[in-house]
């Protein structure tokens, strides 16, 4: 009876070791793996909450908010580009516009005479203007006649955004078709910008003018393209 005793005891203690040896009690949990399941909690929590951090096209809350700023910039600046080509088209495309035959040679003669004749001339103002793109100083022309042009406006908002306009294509030093024009000129018109008028660039197209008449129209009269003009219609008297 002992000897029985004793093996069932030896039995129970067995049966109790392999059951703690089991895992019936919790593991303890690999402090790094504790850490990235941190970390990928935080990751979680962040991308959940990405629009509060981000202003990102695919943002719901960010778009709401400056989608319509974006659109309402973009048609301003469509708007705006399309009124400068408009005016741009009206005041370059003047010479080449005008409704004008071509001239005679009484015309072509007179022209010699004196720059007023030229540029009152039609006809005159093309072929001068012609003659400009090839010594590229075609903008002084091109300003001129944008001037004339704006002298006739009698609105007041058309004339302050025309002369917006004027100022930023001929007189602003960014311009690539930049005038030249001198300091005293230059303040005048600065501060006629503040509160522009039908005359405020009076003083800038009579300096252009003169030059154009001092530099350019003496070139062009004893230029082959001038001469060639004046010969062609020469022939052609004759004939007539």
């Amino acid at each position: 009876m002992g000897s029985e005793r004793m093996e069932m005891r030896k039995r129970q203690m067995s049966v109790q070791q392999e059951s703690m040896a089991g895992g019936t009690t919790p593991t303890q949990q690999d402090p790094n793996q504790s850490q990235n399941q941190g970390n990928q909690s935080q990751m979680n929590q962040r991308g959940n909450n990405a629009c509060c951090f981000c202003w990102c096209c695919c943002c719901s809350c960010s778009c709401s908010v400056l989608l319509p700023i974006v659109l309402s910039y973009r048609n301003e600046e469509r708007e705006e580009r399309n009124r400068r080509a408009s005016y741009d088209l009206k005041a370059e495309g003047t010479a080449d516009c005008e409704d004008s035959p071509p001239p005679t040679l009484e015309e072509v003669r007179s022209w010699a005479q004196s720059f007023d004749r030229l540029m009152s001339c039609a006809a005159g103002r093309v072929a001068f203007r012609l003659f400009l793109c090839t010594e590229f100083s075609e903008e002084n022309m091109l300003f001129w006649l944008a001037c004339e042009e704006f002298t006739k406006e009698t609105n007041k908002t058309s004339i302050e955004e025309k002369a917006r306009v004027i100022y930023e294509d001929y007189v602003s030093i960014l311009s690539p078709k930049e005038v030249s024009l001198d300091s005293r000129v230059r303040e005048v018109i600065n501060k006629n910008m503040l509160e522009p008028s039908s005359q405020t660039f009076v003083d800038a197209q009579v300096q252009i003018y003169t030059l154009m008449q001092r530099d350019s129209y003496p070139r062009y009269m004893n230029s082959p393209a001038y001469k060639n003009l004046l010969n062609s219609l020469s022939e052609q008297a004759p004939e007539s």
